[in-house]
Parts: structure tokens; sequence; C-alpha cells
């Protein structure tokens, strides 16, 4: 099925970045379904893609009224090329071990949770409903994710070995989430949104008491690398993970359930 053609409208496009953001970190960790090292945590990681996708979903349907080009949910999160997705690299990164999966929840989960804080307050009433119910389910995230930050970080020698892996592993992702650009400007000129720089600070002090709290070493910021996923230069694991995500619907194009 030929893919869709989406606006370059910056409103447009912040929303896209936020919807993607939660969609893609969604299908990550929906990757763990049946494979969580305790039952439990299989039903909560489960229930966090859920409360992911079910944000996307909120975001995206809205983004489609924006673009006007009469776009629903599932055309934008199906029929784009990679291209057009806005997500930063890190949501998109395979899901490695449950350290990796962990750490990753909890730098998202507390990004995502200063955003929908912020986004209450926007000027567009629909997106700051959104937030309203959205934060919620971030700060369980967080904390949810923060806890086992903690608990595998403070524990063995082998689960803070891997911890302290998947931290370094991650790091240099980052700094693509804090790149400030016109997309960024237009949202906070226009009270649409925060700049996403704006929350870096409040999210770096949350960060830091976790990684404290877990006795692990917060990594020095080295190196020319920058991500660019939000731009829509991705990494070489997007592909394969839109060829999974994509493959019902554009193999029987417009089903329904």
């Amino acid at each position: 099925m030929q893919s869709i053609r989406i606006g370059t409208d910056p409103a447009f496009r912040y929303l896209l970045r936020l919807g993607d953001t939660c969609l893609i970190l969604g299908q990550r960790i929906g990757e763990w379904c049946g494979h969580a090292p305790i039952l439990e945590e299989d039903v909560a990681l489960s229930n966090m893609a859920l409360d992911l996708i079910g944000q996307a979903r909120a975001v995206l349907t809205h983004a489609g009224r924006v673009d006007g080009r009469g776009h629903d949910e599932d055309q934008l999160a199906f029929l784009r090329n990679e291209a057009d997705y806005c997500n930063p690299t890190i949501a998109e990164l395979p899901r490695g071990d449950f350290a990796f999966t962990t750490l990753r929840n909890a730098l998202l989960a507390t990004l995502l949770k200063h955003l929908w804080q912020c986004l209450q307050d926007s000027s567009d009433a629909e997106l700051a409903a959104i937030a309203g119910k959205a934060v919620k389910e971030a700060r369980y995230h967080q904390q949810h994710a923060g806890d086992w930050v903690v608990r595998l970080g403070d524990g063995t020698p082998e689960s803070r070995r891997r911890m302290q892996q998947a931290l370094d592993s991650l790091w240099p992702y980052t700094t693509e989430l804090f790149v400030p650009d016109a997309v960024d400007e237009h949202a906070h000129v226009s009270r649409l949104g925060p700049r996403w720089a704006d929350v870096e600070a409040d999210w770096l002090d949350d960060v830091r008491q976790m990684l404290a709290a877990a006795d692990l070493e917060l990594p020095a910021q080295a190196g020319r690398f920058r991500s660019t996923g939000r731009l829509g230069r991705h990494s070489e694991h997007m592909g394969y993970l839109l060829a999974e995500m994509q493959y019902l619907q554009r193999s029987y194009p417009g089903g329904v359930w």
C-alpha cells in the first residue's frame, strides 16, 4: 500500500514528535509481553505499553486534524515512511536486556512526565486535555521503572554491572532530546507546548536523584555523536521495527477489527 503524504506545519510536527515517541516506545515495551523475568512484571510492562499506545492514539488523532489532510490515527501510525517519523532515536533502539529496558523506560517516562505537566497549560485545549490524563500515567511509569533501576543498580554485582552498561549505552542518545530547533521554537512562541530543552534541568535533576539512589555513575557527556531521530533521520533499527509494526495494515489495506 502506498505511503501517505504528510505536511510540514511546525505545530503538526511538534505533535508528531510527542505521539511518535509514545508510539515507538510502546512498540518496544510491548515486545516484552510473555518474556519478562516475572509474571507481575510481564503484566506491568504490557500495561505500560498500552498506556503509551493510548497516548499515541490521542495525540496522532489530534495531529491528523491539525494537518488537515484527513488522516486518522491508524494512517499516521502505520502508513508513513521511515523519514516521516519524529521520535528520538533512543525510543527505537532494540529492547535489549531487562536492565536496558527499565532504564530507557525511566529516562523517557521522566521526560514525558515533565512534558505532559507543561502541556496541561497548552493554548491547544485538546492537547491540554490529553496531557491531563497522560501525566498521571507517566508519573506511574517513572516511579515503576525508577524503582527497578534502583533495585538492580543497588543489587548484586551482576545486576549493577548490567545497569551501568545500559546507562553507558543509552546516555549518548539523551543529548538529542534537548536540542532546540524551529519546531520547538514555534511551539513555545504559540504556547502550544514547551521547547523540550525547557524541561532539561528538571529532567536531569530527577535522573541524577534516581542514579544516585541506584549507586550508578553518570557517564561523561563526551564525543561529537548526535542522534537525529526527531528530524526523521533514524538508526538502522527503525526500518525493522516499522516492517513489523506496519505489516498487517500494509498487507490488508483499510482493514478494521
